[in-house]
């Protein structure tokens, strides 16, 4: 007969898997679906805490994606678009106006008789820094197969011929072609070899309004239509690099009239808003077809900040950018015409955007510049009046820029900013 020790001890000898509590698997379960739900939302609050004094907090560092075309960073602390101008003759002008058979005549100073070269030798110097000599090789190589294209009013023409100007000597003449399309809303630079576009497209607003003809635009009673980017939009489909830039249409000293609906609708229902708030509505709706549109890991997005006037010489002790051959060396100064309550507006608008722009922040270095402008030495459109002639001021232009001249720096910026981001 076996004892009931020894009984009782076989049956300890047998192990039983140990059993998880149903209460303490729930709480696990429901531990982890709250770490994975709202993990980031912990990092954030904990990563607000003060810290444990002598106790060092690890903080995760979100690694910043690299731009499309980047070969390199700029140097730390170095803001590019913050500097002064210094005389450069050695290396300035990048090209020579008669060199260059793409400038407008609207452009060529010299050409249409200015006395003097002055405004061609400037070179802008960032503070503490230098910026990237512009290569034209480079250039080329990058635009290989790809479509660059310049979108917005004619400053930002000016800028887009300036790039040609910049890049053409490297192309043979066999080689290079430009032509106009859609009504010459669109013109194109080609380089055969390099299988490349460089790409202008006129649409001031943005948006469709009733000034996109590119001939008969100067009308007194400018219109928008809302929510109608797709209009032009379409055309910039495809496109590796953009170039945006619009402000001096917008800016009429009056409310800007928006349409709601189609301009072909018989009865047209316009509302009148700020420029500040026709403006948002404009870069809201670039925005999103940015976002729509551009592939953040190939191609990149430029906008181009507003491009000064000197239209009214007490600002800066002169009279008027007529007869103007000296630059404005007061670094404060800031041209009244460029509203900042605009800058304000962009600022606002992109910090939201979820698609890389990279800015031009043009506007403080080119209000120096009152005697880069074309001024009375351009063709105009209409043969003069005897009062006209007798007082140049009065049809002086104190909006566009001689080329060569202050765009070429433009787009040194933005070949600093393409290549060095």
């Amino acid at each position: 007969m076996k004892s009931p020790l020894s009984s009782s001890s076989s049956s300890m000898g047998v192990l039983r898997k140990p059993r998880l509590s149903p209460y303490l698997f729930t709480l696990f379960t429901f531990i982890v679906f709250i770490t994975i739900l709202y993990g980031e939302d912990f990092i954030c609050i904990f990563g607000q805490l003060e810290p444990i004094p002598g106790r060092a907090i690890s903080r995760p560092v979100k690694k910043r994606e690299k731009l499309a075309f980047a070969i390199g960073k700029s140097e730390e602390k170095c803001d590019v678009f913050k500097g002064r101008w210094v005389r450069d003759e050695l290396t300035r002008p990048l090209y020579e106006e008669s060199e260059c058979p793409y400038i407008q005549p609207q452009l060529t100073c010299q050409e249409h008789g200015r006395p003097d070269t002055e405004y061609q030798k400037w070179r802008w110097q960032p503070h503490g820094c230098d910026l990237p000599s512009f290569n034209a090789t480079l250039m080329l190589e990058t635009l290989r197969g790809k479509r660059m294209m310049f979108v917005g009013d004619s400053l930002n023409r000016g800028q887009y011929v300036s790039m040609i100007c910049l890049l053409h000597r490297l192309i043979p003449e066999h080689a290079k072609s430009m032509k106009s399309y859609n009504n010459d809303a669109l013109t194109v630079f080609r380089a055969k070899d390099y299988n490349a576009s460089i790409e202008f497209y006129w649409a001031p607003f943005l948006l469709e309004s009733n000034s996109d003809n590119t001939v008969i635009h100067r009308v007194s009673d400018r219109i928008v239509r809302r929510g109608s980017i797709n209009k032009h939009g379409k055309h910039w489909k495809g496109v590796d690099i953009l170039v945006f830039n619009t402000y001096l249409w917008w800016m009429t000293g009056l409310d800007i009239k928006i349409l709601k609906g189609s301009f072909e609708d018989e009865e047209k229902e316009i509302i009148k808003v700020s420029a500040e708030d026709a403006y948002r509505m404009a870069m809201r709706s670039m925005l999103r077809w940015v976002r729509k549109n551009m592939d953040r890991k190939k191609t990149r997005v430029f906008f181009t900040s507003m491009s000064p006037t000197h239209g009214k010489g007490i600002e800066w002790g002169g009279e008027h950018c007529y007869n103007q051959t000296t630059i404005i060396e007061d670094p404060n100064y800031w041209d009244s015409n460029s509203r900042k309550s605009i800058m304000k507006v962009i600022a606002e608008e992109f910090s939201k955007s979820k698609f890389p722009i990279t800015f031009l922040n043009i506007t403080q270095l080119s209000s120096y510049r009152k005697d880069a402008h074309t001024s009375i030495y351009k063709k105009q459109w209409s043969p003069l009046t005897a009062e006209q002639l007798a007082n140049p001021v009065s049809y002086a232009d104190c909006v566009h820029w001689c080329l060569p001249g202050l765009q070429d720096t433009w787009n040194e910026l933005l070949f600093s900013k393409l290549f060095y981001p």
